[in-house]
């Protein structure tokens, strides 16, 4: 018997029951398959998730950006990597959102895959946004690649303006609606600015385990 069966086993001992019975098994399916709504929070039951999401991002040191159209995430990038003097390349996955925008009307050169830690920078694409902490909620596989969230010195996240929800239980109703039962990827990575640490003498140091810089570009809202 493995280590956990016997942990199971000795919880059951304890509660005086065997695991078969119908009316536990029942009960458990039931609360599974519809299970009983969390309390959210006022601040994330927002009638502007969008201006929401900014005002929080920008409070914890990112930088966002308000893209009309898709189309132009390309030269707006090209525009961010100029003025922060940093070499117009950089790095994706295979997600199809991001190669199907126009690259070629910019000078950038794109790497794809997995970063080792040699890049400068990081493109990947959101998942979603969470409005309640300025949060974005990235999930891993081989179109955004989970090494690119951490090891750039500089992430730029590209996130849709529809994708933006008020609180965290909606995200999750979100992610299971678009896997689908009993299926959901490997991580879910939750970032809220650029890494920063105050552990030393509590002053604030950007970069302390990630990137020190996190450019947010939302996509389809023109909004000051």
């Amino acid at each position: 018997m493995s280590d956990r069966a016997k942990i199971f086993a000795d919880i059951r001992r304890a509660l005086g029951v065997t695991g078969t019975e119908a009316a536990r098994r029942r009960a458990v399916d039931e609360r599974l398959a519809d299970p009983p709504e969390s309390v959210i929070p006022v601040r994330g039951q927002t009638a502007d998730p969008v201006g929401l999401f900014r005002a929080e991002a920008e409070r914890v040191f990112a930088t966002v950006e308000m893209v009309a159209t898709a189309g132009d995430v390309p030269v707006r990038i090209a525009g961010f990597l100029r003025a922060k003097n940093l070499p117009p390349r950089l790095r994706k996955g295979t997600d199809p959102y991001l190669a199907a925008l126009p690259w070629a009307a910019t000078p950038l050169t794109l790497d794809e895959g997995r970063s080792d830690g040699a890049d400068q920078v990081g493109l990947a694409h959101a998942f979603a946004g969470i409005a309640e902490t300025g949060t974005l909620a990235l999930v891993s596989g081989p179109g955004n690649p989970t090494t690119l969230n951490f090891l750039p010195e500089t992430h730029i996240v590209v996130l849709e303006a529809q994708k933006i929800v008020g609180d965290y239980e909606t995200f999750w109703c979100e992610l299971r609606a678009a896997y689908g039962a009993g299926a959901m990827p490997r991580t879910v990575n939750f970032i809220t600015g650029p890494s920063r640490s105050a552990d030393i003498e509590q002053t604030l140091l950007l970069g302390a385990h990630g990137p020190r810089a996190l450019h947010i570009l939302i996509v389809g809202t023109v909004s000051p």
